[in-house]
């Protein structure tokens, strides 16, 4: 076991997981704890909360299953709370996430969602894992422009390095980037101080105008918006673990972390193909260890909370952009490829890429949940039409 867990590949993407995740919303969840007037000790507390709750999950899951199940908060749910929890006490935005977190673990147990996944075809799925993961692999060469020497630095690096070991390349960009931002003075690690975080508890407050104006939408949002795109995602890279258990467990876990801060457990989305890239392990029977590192990587952010979310914001968010859109690359790729290679439902694939590529957002739900709908409309009008025409 102890071959199997330490591989610098595995950790490496494990913790890209863990940079990208907090980088790319942690300052949302700041935002909307603060809305929810949560004093300092309080904001330290969602974030123990949120990250023991992630490492638990990821680890307990990947390990049960044997698949690479990498667990999230809600990224669209914290934007919906950062607009929507003023007014609120604490309380009573504490008996909403109870609330929602009660939802999703119904949602597990009546094993609803597991019958809504088997509906979506796989070149559709992947279709929409590569209109998700587009905007990052753009994201690169915006970087470049606002950070050339950094940034350039970085794909030098990267373009050298993939040849001989794609294993690597990852690491080994990031350690280098890292060392060029510091001596470039890009850093800010002075600021960073290590200290054990801890949690606080608080009394939740169910109102029923909290319930359903913050508990009902944070549980639509964290279903349509991460929990059925991580699943897609999952079915592309060819896991087929079973949907209800997970959705059970990410539910229980919000409900028992829900008082501490821990709004919203759902399948992860980005993180979950950094953890499922090729270049992370090579052999899909034992990726799910990256899956495991992501997850003590969590739990130690969990822990030292305050630390981490001080570390993040020290360094410079072109090179944490960079990160993400290059490890992501072969995902992209993979995804592109499996959704374009039967003529068959290439057109309906093409449409739930742009769909989900777009970021549009309908009704409050993501563009990702969209280009599902749209892709799946418009590929079971075409098969009717051609049914049809075939018994004319």
């Amino acid at each position: 076991m102890s071959v199997m867990l330490f591989s610098i590949s595995r950790m490496s993407a494990g913790f890209v997981a863990l940079l990208v995740g907090y980088a790319s919303s942690a300052a949302i969840i700041l935002q909307a704890a603060e809305g929810a007037g949560a004093s300092e000790e309080e904001i330290i507390s969602w974030f123990w909360a949120l990250g023991i709750g992630m490492g638990a999950t990821c680890i307990g899951l990947s390990l049960r299953y044997k698949d690479p199940i990498v667990t999230a908060w809600s990224t669209p749910g914290a934007a919906l709370l950062a607009t929507s929890l003023s007014g609120l006490s604490l309380s009573e935005s504490i008996g909403a996430f109870l609330f929602s977190s009660c939802l999703i673990f119904l949602t597990g147990v009546t094993g609803i969602f597991d019958r809504l996944m088997r509906i979506v075809p796989a070149p559709i799925a992947a279709a929409m894992l590569g209109g998700i993961l587009l905007k990052f692999g753009l994201d690169i060469f915006v970087a470049l422009k606002n950070q050339t020497l950094l940034v350039g630095i970085m794909l030098v690096v990267f373009t050298i390095v993939r040849p001989l070991s794609a294993k690597y390349v990852v690491p080994i960009t990031l350690l280098i980037a890292f060392i060029v931002a510091y001596f470039l003075g890009q850093t800010h690690l002075e600021n960073v101080s290590w200290e054990i975080s801890k949690p606080v508890f608080i009394f939740p407050d169910f109102n029923l105008t909290s319930l359903i104006g913050v508990g009902i939408p944070l549980y639509v949002v964290t279903m349509t918006s991460q929990n059925m795109p991580g699943f897609a995602i999952m079915r592309a890279n060819g896991f087929h673990t079973p949907a209800s258990p997970i959705i059970t467990w990410t539910g229980l876990t919000g409900i028992l972390l829900a008082p501490l801060g821990g709004f919203a457990f759902n399948l992860a989305a980005i993180t979950a193909a950094i953890c499922m890239s090729e270049d992370a392990d090579s052999n899909p029977k034992t990726r799910y260890w990256v899956a495991v590192w992501a997850g003590i990587f969590y739990l130690l952010a969990g822990v030292f909370a305050a630390t981490v979310v001080t570390l993040l914001t020290s360094l410079p968010n072109e090179l944490i952009i960079t990160v993400a859109g290059l490890a992501l690359l072969g995902a992209i790729a993979n995804s592109l490829v499996s959704s374009l290679t039967e003529t068959s439902t290439r057109d309906a694939a093409i449409i739930t890429f742009l769909v989900s590529a777009s970021g549009i957002q309908i009704l409050g739900v993501a563009s990702a949940f969209w280009g599902l709908v749209f892709g799946g409309v418009y590929l079971s009008v075409t098969r009717f039409v051609q049914s049809q025409k075939g018994t004319d």
